[in-house]
């Protein structure tokens, strides 16, 4: 059984003392592909370094709502550079993380939404998806997809468990990425989320090292888990954990389009 994990932060400093013998026991373990997503300028950067060292890896280049840089400046250099990666590097297969978080930054929401609307358009421009985040944003984030016309069909990356937004995003042929979330015990609508989503477009994550699922919450976590996602998709949809770790991994290929 092969994996694809559709988004995962290797670049972050938890990984620092194992990072490339942990990558190969992701590997031999069987998720055989993964995406190391930016999420700023830096990020972007240094997943793009493990893209090219590892044939299986892909990553994604953006600025995150949490990263928007304090200055015009520096927004409008950051922006420009990471439409040149993104532009020049193949093993780039997103614009992302994008989109916007209330909950850390509710003082700049006016700034978000200018820099994920210009993100949009980079990867409009480029003829790639994005990658978005959202955070008690849900409303702005629903508006913003419904009235944009997008080149490739987007990805919400660990998809908040809201009908609302999972239903904007199948209008405009979204796919949704689960997380370890819907494996929570205290998860209360991740059956029905997980069942209203065709399971041609669902996708599966860990973003890692945060969010680890059932039986592993708390601890860091890393791509092998996630096969307790699949686990969860299998038991709610009524199909072997096989088939679902199948579909998803065409469902990320197709997404990202990687051959």
């Amino acid at each position: 059984m092969e994996l694809f994990d559709s988004h995962a932060h290797y670049d972050d400093e938890k990984f620092d003392e194992d990072r490339d013998n942990l990558i190969k026991s992701i590997y031999e373990y069987g998720v055989t592909k993964f995406v190391s997503a930016g999420y700023s300028l830096e990020s972007s950067k240094k997943g793009l370094e493990l893209a090219k060292k590892y044939d299986f890896i892909y990553t994604t280049c953006g600025i995150s709502p949490n990263d928007i840089p304090e200055t015009r400046a520096e927004l409008e250099s950051q922006l420009k550079e990471i439409e040149e990666i993104a532009m020049s590097n193949e093993k780039v297969v997103a614009i992302g993380e994008i989109g916007l978080d209330y909950y850390w930054n509710k003082e700049n929401k006016e700034l978000q939404l200018e820099v994920f609307k210009r993100q949009i358009e980079i990867a409009n421009r480029l003829n790639l998806p994005i990658q978005i985040h959202t955070r008690d944003a849900i409303m702005d984030t629903i508006e913003i997809i419904l009235n944009t016309d997008f080149v490739k069909p987007g990805i919400f990356h660990c998809c908040p468990q809201n009908k609302d937004l999972i239903t904007a995003g199948l209008k405009k042929d979204f796919y949704i990425s689960f997380g370890g979330p819907i494996t929570f015990k205290n998860s209360k609508n991740a059956d029905e989320m997980i069942e209203i989503v065709p399971i041609n477009h669902q996708l599966i994550e860990t973003d890692s090292p945060y969010l680890s699922p059932e039986p592993n919450r708390g601890k860091r976590n890393d791509s092998r888990n996630v096969k307790f996602v699949a686990d969860k998709i299998a038991r709610v949809k009524q199909m072997n954990v096989e088939e679902v770790a199948k579909i998803t991994y065409e469902n990320a290929k197709r997404a990202f389009n990687i051959k």
